[in-house]
């Protein structure tokens, strides 16, 4: 009877761990112009631990983001991404780091793009 509850239980563990989704699809809107933004943008998303692929669209200002829910979420991946100069819709980066990004990347003054200018 012990040996039947505790396989009864190691099988409901097992189950459940594969019923948690671990791989999730996200995108938000970054603020940024060109290539240089493009990659300060994805080199901090991929920085943040569980963060699998970063993409972020030039012309749509969207980054695109596959996830471990289970190591990081997207308020995390905002930080970092504030951390380095780039406002998101729900965080702002500080004067300091968005005044640390190359003078073509401020995108404050100016929000055109220029992806094809870098």
């Amino acid at each position: 009877m012990k040996n039947l509850f505790i396989g009864a239980v190691f099988g409901l563990l097992t189950i459940a761990g594969y019923g948690q989704e671990k791989n999730k699809k996200i995108s938000f809107e970054v603020n940024g112009k060109c290539a240089m933004c493009k990659e300060r943008i994805e080199e901090a998303a991929l920085g943040v631990k569980g963060v699998k692929y970063a993409l972020w669209d030039i012309p749509t200002h969207q980054l695109s983001l596959i996830i471990d829910e289970r190591k990081t979420n997207s308020m995390e991946i905002k930080t970092a991404i504030v951390g380095v100069g780039h406002d998101t819709k729900e965080l702002k980066a500080t004067e300091e780091a968005y005044e640390s990004v190359h003078p073509c990347c401020k995108y404050r003054e100016d929000n055109s793009d220029d992806g094809q200018h870098h």
